[in-house]
């Protein structure tokens, strides 16, 4: 699984360099739908990294910004391609546009900072702690919970991969530990899956106590995807999530992360606490 079986990355590169390329035009989504005889919403879906885009919609987008460099419109057209293609997660089903948004930019993610308020991160779930968690969800058809383990266990492949797994380095607040999911036996399988992998060398799981009281991330979950050629994302996570691809958004979100990790244990410490909490 790489990003080469993804065409979230490269749809959303073309996208960002697209509203470069309109901005620089001095035009807004409305001029531009205008002359491609679109609305204001379908410019900002393919510059969100949202759509594929075909090569001949490209071509006339280019010639609206007046580019005429031949090595960048070929670049734009590689990527175009790309985004066309169909992605690894595909084969699940019709998973959440975000959902798919998001776990495709994460394959090709160099490192993760994950903040998680309530629950396991995906990354670190065993296959029975996913499938309670699924099954409490309303509405989900027994179908699509199977469907969200088996791209879950996927996903996970990221961690265990032989050349350049990915770096995950996730803070949580004590109630994740302590929150019993799928009974006893789950939740003791999942907290000694989630100790052994904090002692990974690409792992770091660290624990916010109780006793620290209020903190900067109270607000709601987030993940900090970074990049080894691109600008780094923020997804945040609400009823449906979203994704943020704006510097100020990511360092506002990266202060917040370095914040919770000074007031969490160490991982030494807080491996400690979730094997005694297995116990």
């Amino acid at each position: 699984m790489s990003s080469a079986h993804s065409p979230t990355f490269p749809r959303f590169q073309l996208g960002k360099q697209l509203r470069e390329l309109r901005e620089k035009a001095r035009l807004t989504t409305e001029d531009v739908g205008l002359q491609l005889d679109c609305s204001p919403s379908t410019i900002s879906r393919m510059e969100g990294g949202k759509v594929g885009i075909r090569r001949s919609t490209l071509e006339r987008l280019l010639e609206i910004y007046e580019v005429t460099d031949q090595e960048q419109i070929d670049t734009l057209i590689v990527l175009a391609r790309q985004g066309k293609t169909r992605g690894w997660f595909a084969r699940y089903g019709d998973l959440p546009a975000s959902y798919s948004r998001y776990i495709g930019l994460e394959s090709s993610a160099i490192e993760m900072r994950d903040y998680e308020a309530l629950v396991v991160p995906g990354m670190l779930q065993t296959e029975e702690y996913t499938r309670a968690l699924l099954a409490a969800s309303p509405g989900e058809s027994e179908d699509a919970v199977e469907a969200h383990v088996k791209a879950r266990r996927d996903r996970q492949n990221l961690l265990t991969r032989t050349e350049a797994p990915l770096q995950l380095i996730t803070v949580l607040d004590e109630s994740v530990i302590r929150r019993s999911i799928g009974g006893p036996d789950v939740m003791r399988s999942q907290l000694k899956h989630l100790a052994d992998m904090g002692r990974a060398r690409n792992v770091t799981v660290q624990i916010l106590p109780f006793t620290g009281g209020a903190y900067a991330g109270m607000a709601g979950s987030f993940a900090i995807l970074k990049f080894q050629d691109a600008p780094s994302v923020v997804y945040a996570e609400a009823m449906t999530g979203d994704i943020y691809p704006a510097a100020d958004d990511v360092q506002r979100y990266a202060d917040v992360f370095e914040n919770l990790r000074a007031a969490a244990l160490s991982p030494l410490e807080s491996i400690n606490m979730i094997e005694d909490s297995a116990n």
